[in-house]
C-alpha cells in the first residue's frame, strides 16, 4: 500500500479510543484494532478516567472500547460523559461477569458489552456493529433491560414527560419504534433530516423523559405507546 492508499483508508476507517489500564491488552487491541484489513484505525489510547475524558473531548473517536475497571475504579462514572460526545459510541470490553454491573454500563449509554475472552474476530464486528447504531448485547441481557425499563412508576410525571415533546420529537420517536435496529444515518435519511439534527433531536428527547440511550427510548416509547403520531400530526 502506498502513502497515499494509506492516507485514503486511514480516513475513512473507524476511528477507535481504546481505554483499559492493562498495558498488555492495549498492545494486543491496537495490534487487532489497526490491522490492515480491518477498517480501523485506533487514534489514542488511555488507562485511566481522567485520561478517557481529555481524549474523547479532544479527538471525538467514532467507537470508544471501555474497560469498566481501571485499576480497581469503575468507569461507570464517565459513561454519561463520554456518550455525550456527539457521535461517540461506547463498547464496553470486560472480564467482569457481575450482571448488575453490565446493565448499568448499558443503563447509562455503552452501546455494547463483549467479554475480553470473546475471539479477535468477534470484537472487530462488535466494534463495526456498535459504530453502526447496532446494539451489541447478549439476548438474555437485552431482556433484563426492557425489563427494568418497562417497570411501572410515576404516571403524572411521565405524561407530563410525553405532553412537553414536540410535533418533530413525537416523528422521531415514532420512526425509531418502527426500525428499532435502524442506524442513526438512515433513519435520519427516512425523516429527512441530517445526522446532525437527528442527534440533536435525540438529545432533547432523552432529556425531557430521562432516558441515556436509543435502549431506553424504545422500552419508554413501547411501554407509553408513543410509536403512533398524535392525532394532531
Amino acid at each position: 500500500m502506498n502513502s497515499l492508499q494509506h492516507q485514503q483508508s486511514t480516513s475513512t476507517a473507524i476511528r477507535v479510543l481504546l481505554v483499559d489500564d492493562h498495558k498488555t491488552m492495549l498492545w494486543g487491541l491496537e495490534r487487532l484494532i489497526g490491522g490492515e484489513h480491518s477498517g480501523m484505525h485506533v487514534i489514542a489510547t488511555a488507562s485511566d478516567s481522567s485520561e478517557a475524558l481529555a481524549q474523547a473531548a479532544a479527538l471525538e473517536p467514532d467507537v470508544i472500547v471501555l474497560d469498566l475497571d481501571l485499576g480497581g475504579v469503575s468507569s461507570l462514572a464517565i459513561l454519561p460523559a463520554l456518550v455525550q460526545r456527539g457521535s461517540t459510541r461506547i463498547l464496553v470490553l470486560t472480564a467482569s461477569h457481575d450482571q448488575a454491573v453490565l446493565d448499568q454500563a448499558i443503563l447509562k449509554g455503552a452501546r455494547g458489552i463483549i467479554s475480553k475472552d470473546a475471539p479477535a474476530e468477534m470484537v472487530l464486528k462488535a466494534i463495526e456493529k456498535v459504530y453502526h447504531g447496532e446494539l451489541w448485547l447478549e439476548h438474555a441481557m437485552l431482556g433484563r433491560m426492557l425489563t427494568q425499563l418497562t417497570q411501572p412508576g410515576g404516571g403524572s410525571a411521565q405524561a407530563a414527560a410525553v405532553a412537553s415533546l414536540t410535533l418533530k420529537e413525537r416523528k422521531i420517536i415514532a420512526a425509531l419504534v418502527h426500525g428499532s435496529g435502524t442506524p442513526a444515518k438512515l433513519l435520519a435519511n427516512q425523516l429527512f433530516i441530517s445526522e446532525h439534527t437527528l442527534r440533536n433531536h435525540l438529545t432533547s428527547i432523552y432529556r425531557k423523559l430521562g432516558v441515556y440511550n436509543r435502549l431506553e427510548l424504545y422500552a419508554y416509547a413501547t411501554k407509553h405507546r408513543l410509536g403512533e403520531l398524535p392525532s394532531t400530526a
